[in-house]
């Protein structure tokens, strides 16, 4: 089973499940999943291939889904859920496919359709550091700024750095291979006619308006938002905002 960083509350609302997005891992959603648990139980996952979870040689969002399926299973589902990026594509195969696991849905920044920019850059950024000379994080951010010129990127992606085993905890292999399936998004029949919502940075292109009648065919009940000045990683960017935006959200009517 994935591994999972569970927040514990004393607040009585259903749990939420954090579903990160590509390069990522549980850990990166800390502050947010810490925030949230007032109202309730936070879990976040490693998803397949990332950070302290088995490496898989597929990483298809059927299979993806099914691991969540999984975690919300073992710990008495339903859930809401929360997917930023490729974690919410993941996150919409599960609430398509297993419907009866999942309340309110959350997708942060991403809609269910094919993509052709390719984020195969990070991976040749990461397989290029020489990790044998890598004594703190700081030596391999040095190293990735010749590939990668965003700060804020070179850290996020340190973060998934086994500085003392001198190692990445992903399957940058696999995660090369598999690509056009992380880039594109299942044919999958069926609706998931439960309230979701659709939340985008206002300064990001990921959703734009030519997605909206796939994403009402396959979410009846959609509706969409823009956090202002943020792009792609609004939760990072704006978290005081996103945090807002998601309890508004999952609050509403109950």
């Amino acid at each position: 089973m994935l591994n999972t960083v569970f927040t514990d509350s004393t607040g009585s609302a259903r749990p939420v499940l954090i579903v990160h997005g590509l390069y990522g891992s549980g850990r990166n959603w800390g502050v947010i999943a810490k925030r949230l648990s007032d109202r309730g139980p936070v879990i976040a996952v490693d998803q397949r291939n990332h950070g302290d979870s088995f490496w898989s040689e597929s990483h298809s969002y059927e299979d993806m889904a099914g691991d969540l399926a999984e975690v919300i299973t073992a710990q008495g589902g339903p859930v809401d859920v929360i997917g930023h990026s490729m974690g919410g594509k993941a996150a919409m195969v599960l609430a398509l496919t297993r419907p009866e696991l999942v309340e309110r849905l959350i997708v942060a920044d991403i809609a269910p359709v094919t993509y052709t920019h390719s984020q195969i850059q990070f991976i040749e950024a990461m397989r290029a550091v020489d990790l044998s000379s890598v004594e703190k994080r700081s030596d391999a951010s040095e190293q990735l700024a010749r590939l990668v010129d965003d700060p804020t990127l070179q850290a996020f992606f340190t973060q998934s750095l086994d500085v003392k085993d001198k190692r990445w905890k992903l399957n940058l292999d696999t995660l090369a291979a598999e690509m056009p399936k992380i880039l594109g998004f299942p044919q999958i029949g069926g609706s998931f006619d439960k309230p979701v919502l659709f939340l985008s940075g206002a300064q990001s292109d990921y959703v734009t308006p030519d997605a909206r009648p796939t994403i009402k065919t396959l979410f009846p009940k959609a509706r969409f938002a823009k956090i202002p000045g943020a792009g792609h990683w609004l939760h990072a960017e704006k978290p005081r905002e996103f945090e807002a935006s998601v309890r508004a959200f999952l609050d509403r009517d109950q």
